[in-house]
């Protein structure tokens, strides 16, 4: 499966240059991999922001997940179908909103979320 969702960490460590994400940088950059990111990591980052938790422009981080072709992944009633059915495994609900829409549009949830991996084994935790 070449279709990948990043976490909102991974998404921040891409952003930010991390070496955290060594092991899959050339897979998110690869030209066979399709790349998508949620606009619920947004809102969880805007939601730090306005909170003081965080310092980090959101609309700079939005440019640059365009700029490196990453699609924007619908949030959708499925998605809030497949929400309701996850057991209470987890307790961040933007990780359920995640897993959610990594279920309804079959795809890889890249994370370093051990406790995602129990859900499904479309979790991909590096």
């Amino acid at each position: 499966m070449n279709r990948f969702l990043l976490d909102t960490n991974i998404l921040l460590w891409y952003f930010w240059g991390s070496e955290r994400i060594e092991s899959i940088k050339e897979l998110i950059g690869s030209e066979i991999a399709t790349v998508f990111f949620s606009p619920a990591s947004l809102w969880e980052l805007a939601i730090k922001v306005k909170n003081g938790k965080l310092n980090i422009n959101i609309k700079e981080l939005y440019a640059f997940a365009q700029k490196y072709e990453f699609i924007e992944l619908p949030l959708t009633c499925d998605c809030f179908k497949a929400y309701i059915d996850l057991p209470n495994i987890h307790k961040d609900p933007f990780d359920h909103i995640l897993l959610a829409q990594a279920l309804t549009f079959p795809m890889r949830l890249i994370t370093s979320d051990y406790l995602l991996a129990d859900y499904s084994s479309l979790v991909m935790v590096i």
